[in-house]
């Protein structure tokens, strides 16, 4: 008996290594599907397998955990609109409900039955960012979510494999690029169709009349695991708090972390109320991204599914800017939501430092552009265009190692190619390259942002719709280490002239957008640093002799 125990459990592991497979073939299908240059460029997506109660038994390794831990609660949603057992082999259901889905409108979320021998037996969902969904495009102008795009609440838009011809075409009047959003439902609804295959495969080869024995394995296994990492930590309750540059004024999160025998409570009080622009954040969102920056640090190992999450606990007090209620505008609610992790990562260092980043860049630098008559009228000396760009700061340093430059965290999507925007929008990038001085100084430094200067074609006149941040509240070091440098947005003329952090803005013809995206805080003291590494520094040009001397005290 203990043989065939053993053998059972070696078995159960093959199958959820399995799965982890099927759901990122899921994923790989929408980018190698999807017309969006966010998906197929950047992987900004999510892709999961779900049982029939719609709980996430795995993710793929692609994708963002905004997106995959708000996905978690969605399937939820779904469910409670369309009962598992009236599905049909062929039906794919969709939503952009930001308090149903991932927490904006740019987001859909589709989900799709598994059939195998005419019983359905799981569920495949995910998430992808498009570029445009109508409105006011992607920005914190809008002052309720109807401005902010086309609102699909959860319908069905493939019926047992017809489309649903009413829906596409309200979804293609709504948009400036129409056939790109058709695309990408349907390369969502494809992404979904290839996980289902591969299970039904997966379930003949091992004989498998149901996925919920391996769900419950999944799930205790998962679950034992977090809380054995939980019961590691010392108990209190640890404070942080952290600054965002807002809209129309300066927002504090405010944060009070329990930790418990089997659960990690974390306590909103004191965070700022709501903004009139959308930089509000819906609660899912706000349990993503708190979720996802306290598992980095308890347990990273530990696959991400609902039992994993589950002792997890957010309180978000009603009248924050993290529960924003509808109707409330949430375009750009990254920008806030995605310094939660660093927030996380502030109460916990107060109980395990030695596993603790410094502060980052945190929310990404994508500037949404757009050209053409929309911008200039009759006068447009451009075709009409509308993108988005991926790019970001740098992280802040680890405790025994440098942060990283560029790169994107907590959101993890990749930074698009400039050729890859350039490819399908009449823009020019002058200049993409590292910023230097901009690392906070440390025994490990932060990593450094990015300079980037952005043209039209002809240096036509086109418009950004700004949704930056960490300009007036650069990253922050920890145990002595020093801040990274805030970021900058203007333009490229004699005078340096700047522009609003967030909001829609004209950069004039002849005139190219400049940024300075910013750099990681660093960790520890300077003085401390490997004058080796200070030197190498200098030699690439990232810092100059004067800040090798003064703040490090290294001669070079």
């Amino acid at each position: 008996m203990k043989e065939t125990g053993a053998l059972a459990t070696i078995q159960r592991q093959i199958q959820w290594n399995r799965l982890i497979a099927v759901v990122e073939e899921q994923a790989q299908t929408m980018i190698r599907t999807a017309f969006s240059t966010t998906v197929r460029e950047a992987g900004d997506l999510s892709a999961g397998i779900f049982d029939l109660q719609g709980r996430m038994l795995a993710q793929a390794v692609t994708g963002t955990p905004g997106h995959v831990n708000s996905m978690m609660e969605s399937v939820g949603h779904f469910l409670a609109k369309f009962p598992a057992e009236g599905m049909q082999p062929g039906d794919h259901y969709i939503t952009n409900d930001p308090w149903l889905g991932t927490g904006h409108l740019h987001d859909l979320t589709v989900v799709t039955p598994t059939f195998r021998n005419g019983r359905i037996v799981g569920l495949f969902a995910n998430t992808a960012h498009i570029i445009d969904i109508g409105g006011l495009g992607m920005g914190p102008e809008g002052r309720s979510v109807f401005e902010e795009g086309l609102y699909i609440p959860i319908v069905k838009c493939f019926d047992r494999g017809r489309p649903n011809e009413t829906f596409f075409d309200f979804l293609r009047a709504g948009s400036r690029t129409p056939v790109e959003l058709e695309g990408d439902v349907y390369s969502l609804c494809a992404c979904n169709d290839a996980g289902a295959k591969r299970l039904v495969e997966m379930m003949d080869e091992f004989g498998m009349e149901s996925i919920d024995p391996l769900a419950e394995y999944i799930f205790e296994s998962s679950l034992h695991a977090t809380l054995e990492e939980i019961r590691k930590l010392p108990r209190g309750t640890y404070g942080g708090q952290i600054k965002s540059d807002g809209y129309e004024f300066e927002v504090t999160l405010q944060a009070s972390m329990t930790v418990g025998e089997d659960r990690i409570t974390v306590d909103y009080a004191g965070t700022s109320g709501l903004s009139t622009r959308g930089i509000n954040v819906p609660p899912a969102y706000c349990r993503a991204y708190s979720c996802f920056g306290i598992k980095c640090v308890v347990a990273p190992e530990i696959p991400n599914n609902w039992a994993s999450l589950s002792p997890f606990h957010m309180v978000i007090p009603e009248g924050c800017i993290l529960n924003a209620p509808r109707p409330y505008p949430v375009s750009v609610r990254h920008v806030v939501g995605q310094l939660l992790p660093d927030l996380m990562m502030g109460c916990l260092h107060q109980a395990v430092p030695e596993r603790v980043n410094a502060e980052g860049s945190s929310a990404l630098w994508n500037p949404p552009l757009r050209g053409g008559s929309q911008v200039s009228g009759q006068n447009a000396e451009t075709e009409d265009f509308e993108i988005i760009t991926f790019n970001s700061g740098g992280t802040g340093a680890r405790p025994t190692k440098d942060g990283l430059d560029g790169i994107a965290f907590p959101s993890g999507v990749r930074t698009m190619p400039v050729e890859a925007t350039e490819n399908v929008a009449p823009v020019i990038f002058w200049r993409k390259e590292l910023r230097p001085d901009s690392a906070g100084a440390g025994r490990t430094r932060g990593g450094f942002g990015q300079i980037m200067e952005i043209g039209a074609k002809g240096d036509a006149e086109f418009a950004v719709n700004a949704i930056f941040d960490r300009v007036a509240n650069p990253p922050k070091g920890r145990e002595g280490g020093g801040e990274g440098a805030g970021g900058w947005v203007g333009l490229n003329d004699a005078n340096g002239t700047p522009l609003r952090t967030k909001g829609f803005q004209v950069i004039p013809k002849g005139r190219r957008l400049l940024l300075k995206l910013p750099g990681g805080g660093g960790m520890g003291d300077p003085k401390a640093r490997d004058p080796e590494l200070v030197k190498r520094d200098v030699a690439d040009g990232l810092i100059t002799r004067q800040a090798a001397r003064e703040i490090y005290g290294v001669e070079v």
